[in-house]
């Protein structure tokens, strides 16, 4: 009984200490959240969305919105604003129909570890 007492305690105190550090390990950042409509306002699965800083002319940051048309991508935690917008040059609609892409939306990054939400809407 008391090797197994030993054998708990020693348990919790790994995993204690394991959770410790993936909390240290955990890096600020600011966190852009976007859902990709099309022109009827439903939601369009796997457009491939790029990010870049303002200040630059390429992407530097590319993911993919998924089956509820949300996509999200972590950024350095400074200040920033960064340029948003749907890359469509190899998207297929399956009633083939061609989506365009919309406005580019640009969002001003001012705090750290904190969500900002926006919007791509497509167009015919």
């Amino acid at each position: 009984m008391q090797v197994l007492t030993a054998f708990v305690l020693a348990a919790l105190a790994v995993s204690s200490h394991a959770a410790g550090t993936q909390q240290a390990d955990r890096k600020p950042y600011a966190l852009i959240f976007g859902t990709v409509f099309d022109p009827d306002g439903r939601v369009v699965y796997g457009v491939k969305v790029k990010i870049r800083r303002a200040d630059e002319k390429k992407a530097h940051w590319e993911t993919y919105s998924n089956h509820s048309g949300e996509f999200a991508q972590r950024l350095p935690p400074e200040k920033a604003d960064y340029v948003v917008w749907a890359d469509l040059k190899d998207y297929k609609l399956p009633s083939g129909k061609h989506l365009r892409g919309g406005t580019e939306v640009t969002v001003h990054i001012d705090d750290i570890a904190v969500r900002y939400e926006i919007g791509l809407h497509l167009i015919w």
